[in-house]
């Protein structure tokens, strides 16, 4: 190809006069004829890689992808460009028979230049022999990565396209193309299309814009996202969550909040999917909450953030989702909340699947876990899982994240660091992260002692620290590369060729203890480390005292009266009349009107004598969705229905029905389930548990099970807590 002509087809067709990164290379390796292999992170125009050459090249280009809405916007955006609407076409089962016929027509006659397929379109014995008579220039598999097992997207039908292609007819080159690969994923892809000595060009994975910060995820992450979303007023973002029915529940929060939000979900009806996604491009909403199902193919340059209520389930996922922050270059602010508990309950999900899927599934899990945790600079350790390095001092972005603005305190940890890599090194690297940690501390477990690692001389030298100090250390010393991860093994642990020289002549290495996040799940409001409003310690400590006095005055525990958080909240919000009052954490209108008075008194003066400024947009209004299962549940404790009646109406389990009763009571609204009590416990069982919850120090149902040791369980003390908040609170 002579030189000009590319970037003669570039300005005609695209109207570009020059190529980003790698594209020119890429596009002459194609138009040469030759298997090609692409990574390159989202945003790095991968799409215009196979499109001008399909453009150039004689007979038609097969491109292949996982999402239909992606391949339809393609294909949209390809027809705007050309005069002829045949330039491009989608062949998938949408399409009738009129439709069927007329995109052959269109390639037979050589106007179709790009032929978008789903792979299991191309298992069609009638599209293959059709094809077999056509000229195909060149077969392009985007999101190649769902060919791999070992990535976080599998799709089994990827795996048959080798042979396919091959029915299709010999010699047609192959091009793979994927945003995010570690490096056993890639030689994956190179392996199982039989193109192991492609062309390959991989882009970096660094986005130097992009800010990274992980929060703990509390129980008040309504008004974390609502008050971060506030920050940045007027931009636009996405929020992702992992459940359609949390996307529709924060949507609706922010909307009452007074935020432009819309949904997306796949549950909801296409016309409504396009709407949303259409008001969000055309910016007449600021914030699209959503699950993973959208940002695929979507090409806004200025989503100025990223917000993950929930954690993603892989590091790939992570990156391909904030990688839709800053495509434009400008600022990228990725935010994500984390609680362990999130973990788990991903780790739920995978227990119906078969071992080997729950293993990598896994594996990948403690990546994120790892990630979460590090106190070490985030944008080093994606890039590290990438398999690329990174430099902080000199290279792009190396400040841009949570934990290089607000380091931790390094600290010498040589000797540790020979201690956890001999540990590896004389247990024949056979345990995986969780199993050196046990050895180093002298835990056994069913797998140890198998290995009758419980034995040597060295099980148990390091139980000077606890557990987290060993993770982290691991850790670190991973992305050191003196140890790396087996993932044939799912996440084995050896040795490096660095690790081992380490081992025979040490030297200093200094370690940052990880962050803990053991609290992300109590009531602490937590806020951004950059001067958002953090709940005013002076002001909690005199709502205490008054609580105390007011407690005192009536003969109560101080937690019938307010419960901490509520206390937190009050120190957060300043509220001075009964109104806001009742928009407190864990504070109805009934206990506002009950025991409200003096508080209000106390904020009020504490306002004015400190010229507070009351920030009178951070009161978090409900959405009132959840008012109507309040009612019904006092109408029909009301009537005195069995509570596993009333439970199961509404298809919820006893503890979270618990729990909705636990919030009526909590905020002053009297339930009177003594019909139910009185079966359960008999008369002098009831006075012990009134007597202690009279006496106790807080509510905790975990400290009166300590106190009865086994004499009621959790359902009994929670259904009697309820009877006594209500009678002598309300």
């Amino acid at each position: 190809m002579a030189e000009i002509d590319i970037f003669a087809a570039l300005k005609t067709h695209f109207g570009f006069t020059k190529f980003k990164g790698l594209q020119e290379q890429v596009i002459r390796s194609i138009l040469s004829n030759e298997n090609t292999f692409v990574i390159m992170p989202t945003g790095g125009g991968k799409s215009l890689c196979y499109q001008l050459p399909a453009l150039i090249k004689d007979g038609t280009a097969i491109v292949v992808s996982p999402l239909i809405a992606l391949m339809k916007n393609q294909v949209d955006a390809l027809r705007a460009l050309s005069s002829e609407e045949g330039i491009a076409h989608v062949l998938n089962s949408s399409l009738n028979k009129t439709e069927v016929k007329q995109v052959k027509e269109d390639i037979s006659n050589g106007i179709t230049k790009l032929l978008y397929v789903a792979p299991e379109s191309l298992t069609k014995e009638e599209y293959v022999n059709f094809l077999q008579s056509e000229t195909i220039s060149f077969v392009a598999i985007d999101e190649a990565h769902c060919i791999s097992e070992w990535g976080h997207d599998f799709r089994p039908e990827y795996r048959n396209l080798k042979a396919i292609i091959k029915r299709i007819g010999d010699n047609i080159p192959i091009i793979g193309l994927t945003a995010t690969a570690t490096p056993k994923v890639q030689e994956d892809i190179l392996k199982n299309l039989g193109i192991q000595s492609a062309n390959t060009f991989k882009a970096s994975f660094n986005r130097p814009n992009l800010y990274y910060e992980i929060r703990p995820k509390t129980k008040n992450v309504d008004g974390d996202i609502i008050r971060f979303v506030k920050e940045h007023e007027g931009k636009s973002g996405i929020i992702y969550c992992l459940s359609r029915k949390r996307v529709e529940e924060l949507a609706q929060i922010l909307q009452v909040n007074g935020i432009k939000a819309v949904p997306y979900h796949a549950g909801l009806d296409a016309k409504t999917r396009v709407k949303h996604q259409d008001m969000f491009l055309m910016e007449d909403a600021d914030v699209v909450v959503a699950t993973i199902a959208f940002g695929m193919g979507i090409d806004k340059p200025d989503v100025r953030f990223v917000v993950h209520n929930d954690i993603p389930k892989s590091i790939e996922s992570y990156y391909q989702e904030t990688g839709r922050a800053g495509r434009d270059g400008g600022e990228g602010h990725c935010l994500a909340y984390y609680s362990y508990k999130d973990i788990e309950k991903l780790e739920k999900f995978m227990s119906g699947k078969p071992v080997a899927e729950q293993e990598i599934g896994h594996a990948l899990l403690q990546e994120v876990v790892a990630f979460a945790e590090t106190s070490i600079s985030r944008r080093k350790f994606i890039l590290h899982y990438f398999g690329e390095e990174f430099d902080n001092a000199t290279g792009e972005g190396g400040d841009m994240d949570d934990n290089m603005r607000h380091p931790k305190k390094k600290k010498e940890a040589q000797e540790e660091a020979v201690k956890l890599l001999s540990v590896v090194d004389n247990t024949n690297e056979q345990y995986k992260s969780k199993e050196i940690v046990h050895v180093l501390v002298g835990k056994v477990n069913a797998m140890i002692k198998s290995h009758r690692t419980d034995t040597q001389h060295f099980f148990g030298t390091g139980s000077n620290h606890d557990p987290a100090f060993w993770m982290a250390l691991l850790r670190q010393l991973l992305v050191a590369g003196y140890l790396k991860k087996d993932i044939e093994t799912y996440g084995v642990v050896k040795l490096t060729k660095t690790g081992k020289e380490y081992l025979k002549s040490p030297v200093s290495f200094m370690m940052t203890e990880d962050h803990s996040f053991k609290e992300a799940n109590d009531d602490i409001v937590v806020v951004a480390q950059k001067g958002g409003a953090v709940a005013d310690e002076n002001l909690f400590k005199l709502l205490k005292s008054e609580r105390k006095k007011v407690a005192d005055k009536l003969k109560l525990p101080p937690f019938v009266i307010f419960q901490d958080p509520s206390l937190e909240d009050m120190a957060l919000k300043y509220p001075i009349n009964i109104e806001e009052l009742s928009n407190v954490h864990g504070v109805g209108e009934g206990k506002a009107k009950k025991y409200g008075a003096t508080f209000l008194k106390l904020i009020q003066n504490y306002v004015e004598e400190n010229d507070v400024i009351r920030p009178d947009d951070f009161v978090v209004k409900s959405t009132g969705s959840n008012s109507a299962l309040k009612l019904y549940i006092i109408q029909n404790v009301d009537r005195k229905l069995p509570l596993t009646d009333i439970a199961s109406a509404k298809g919820l389990e006893m503890p979270d029905f618990i729990k909705e009763m636990e919030a009526i009571v909590y905020s002053g609204t009297k339930l009177n389930i003594d019909y139910w009590i009185d079966d359960l416990l008999d008369e002098d069982q009831q006075e012990e548990i009134h007597e202690y919850f009279l006496e106790a120090e807080n509510d905790k149902i975990e400290s009166a099970m300590e106190e009865f040791d086994g004499d009621y369980d959790i359902e009994e003390l929670r259904f009697y807590r309820i009877k006594f908040i209500s009678e002598v609170a309300n």
